[in-house]
């Protein structure tokens, strides 16, 4: 039985890794979870796939033989935004991380710290969670506490406040923080489950991002949330 999205399609998956062995293991795990899985090693082979099809779930290296992982997924995040893009990696390094969340990562694992089922992990981020290693989000919060005690004249307050987002769009973007899904989030502030997308988008508008981490960032940047 295949795994199916929301619109009850099967869930496809271009994973970009150019160690076999690796890719191997994680595409026989996909596969026999109910996912359809299309493989490339290399960064041009994983461009010839995109050209073919959106894939829903991206899953990619950054040290690819002919380039950088980050240049794909900003190329696939322009082009295809509906695409859940999560980083698996051995790079663990600030600017790995921050440069490949920038341009629209929403999950990032290090493969030392790899989840034990693979396909539990590619449901939860398809369900609106973001999967993040341990190490990995210690370090954004240490980074953007960093900032803000860095800061040589602190702003006396946020500088986005609740007068531009609303009180219901602060209750979902502690949700998105949390990891909920969607339908959790609905759940929990008694919504229905088609007007979280919308309140999202409204989020996204406001802050000038594009994705549920920079959303994250930048509501912890700008004292709307703690985590």
């Amino acid at each position: 039985m295949s795994e199916q999205g929301e619109t009850g399609e099967a869930i496809t998956i271009l994973l970009v890794e150019d160690d076999a062995p690796t890719c191997w293991r994680l595409q026989d795990a996909l596969v026999k979870a109910g996912y359809e899985v299309r493989s490339a090693g290399t960064l041009a082979e994983a461009r010839a796939a995109l050209g073919e099809r959106a894939p829903r779930v991206l899953l990619t290296d950054l040290r690819l033989p002919d380039g950088h992982g980050v240049e794909l997924i900003r190329e696939t995040r322009q082009r295809f935004p509906e695409t859940e893009i999560m980083v698996i990696s051995a790079l663990g390094d600030e600017e790995s991380v921050i440069s490949a969340i920038t341009v629209g990562a929403t999950g990032y694992l290090l493969k030392d710290a790899f989840p034990t089922d693979i396909a539990t992990t590619v449901r939860d981020l398809v369900a609106g969670h973001s999967p993040i290693s341990a190490s990995i989000a210690r370090f954004i919060v240490r980074r953007t506490q960093g900032a803000a005690q860095n800061s040589a004249e602190p702003a006396p307050g946020p500088v986005l406040n609740t007068a531009r987002l609303t009180p219901r769009e602060i209750d979902i973007l502690w949700g998105i923080a949390k990891g909920f899904s969607y339908a959790e989030i609905a759940s929990h502030l008694g919504l229905s489950r088609q007007t979280v997308p919308g309140h999202i988008k409204n989020i996204y508008r406001k802050l000038e991002v594009h994705t549920r981490s920079e959303a994250v960032f930048e509501a912890v940047q700008q004292g709307l949330i703690k985590l």
